[in-house]
């Protein structure tokens, strides 16, 4: 509801009209500073937007982190100072966009998903990625705080490989690189996931079963609606003839690109197996049903003939020399006795039991 609201505001503005379209994940906007080169390393949390402009224009790579979009106001400021387009403002504040990039020439506009599990609600979670890179710096935005670049803050506070001595591009590479890489682990879970439900689909199926299938086969539909879009993106990065992206980076572009079809193929694989599972559901519900036929089958074929027995005696004829005879109900019984013990027999021998 609050989603619907929200774009019902924004209908009739004009294009660039800045109104966040989302969920308020934080309560209060969060902002990082890490600014850097090959021999100088400065880390803050800043309180204002403003403390972050004097990184615009500075020799060393900065890498200015958002977490929090809701506020208007911040993203405003942020854009004029850096002199960002107001349509691409209003794609940041909405958080519904599909995975892109744009080259605007004194900067490259990237939008993502990042997802992650919540083992909580045993679903995946999923966070809209902005990140604009410029000739020295990267600014990324994020809806909630908390993320999967911690070992990126790490490898740059260490010096780690060759963060440290490369630019702004090969900081927006690896940022990109831990957002992909950290598909392969829910992917993982998945995979897991999906091999638990076909066990128990072929051991048990409960209408349970059914429902959790359902909710998988909507989480492989997002997962390809995010993915596939991010193949076309990390395409487009590494064909860019941009002089923000240095040929060197190509390479590492090229090695996510590959990454990006891996996770493709396993999405398809996935989806594929768990198309397959309603079959299995349904197999194995039929197989269940059959059991259960063939047990009240063979209890009535057992059955049938006595009861003929039982009503040819019943009948209220007064002639019938059996009925004067001291020892019929015993001889009756016996004989019933040796028919159902006889079928039996005959089930058994043909494997029906």
């Amino acid at each position: 509801m609050k989603l619907t609201k929200k774009r019902s505001q924004k209908a009739g503005l004009p294009p660039g009209a800045l109104v966040h379209i989302g969920e308020k994940k934080v309560e209060q906007v969060k902002i990082r500073i890490l600014d850097y080169n090959e021999t100088h390393f400065e880390e803050k949390e800043v309180k204002i937007i403003e403390e972050c402009f004097p990184f615009k224009d500075t020799p060393t790579v900065t890498w200015i982190n958002i977490d929090g979009i809701h506020d208007v106001e911040i993203i405003e400021k942020l854009g004029i100072h850096f002199g960002m387009h107001p349509l691409l403002l209003e794609d940041i504040l909405n958080t519904e966009q599909r995975p892109k990039m744009e080259d605007l020439g004194d900067y490259i506009f990237i939008v993502l998903k990042m997802i992650y599990p919540d083992d909580q609600k045993n679903e995946i979670e999923a966070e809209q990625i902005s990140l604009i890179l410029g000739p020295n710096f990267v600014i990324s935005f994020q809806e909630r705080e908390g993320d999967v670049f911690d070992p990126v803050r790490d490898r740059i506070r260490k010096a780690k490989g060759r963060i440290r001595k490369a630019g702004s591009d090969y900081l927006a590479y690896v940022l990109l690189d831990v957002i992909v890489d950290n598909y392969f682990l829910v992917l993982e879970n998945v995979g897991e996931t999906i091999e638990d439900t076909e066990q128990q689909l072929t051991i048990n199926p409960k209408p349970e079963t059914l429902q959790y299938i359902r909710g998988l086969k909507n989480e492989m539909i997002f997962l390809r609606k995010s993915v596939w879009p991010l193949r076309e993106l990390i395409n487009s990065l590494e064909r860019c003839e941009s002089i923000i992206i240095h040929e060197s980076t190509g390479a590492y572009l090229r090695d996510v690109y590959d990454h990006t079809i891996q996770i493709i193929d396993t999405v398809e694989s996935y989806r594929d197996m768990i198309s397959g599972m309603l079959d299995i559901y349904l197999s194995s519900i039929s197989n269940k049903m059959n059991e259960v036929m063939k047990v009240l089958t063979i209890f009535a074929s057992i059955f049938i003939p006595l009861t003929f027995i039982a009503g040819l005696y019943g009948m209220n004829f007064e002639f019938m020399p059996e009925l004067e005879w001291r020892w019929a109900y015993f001889a009756l019984l016996g004989f019933m006795l040796l028919i159902g013990i006889t079928l039996v027999i005959y089930f058994k021998r043909k494997r029906w039991l």
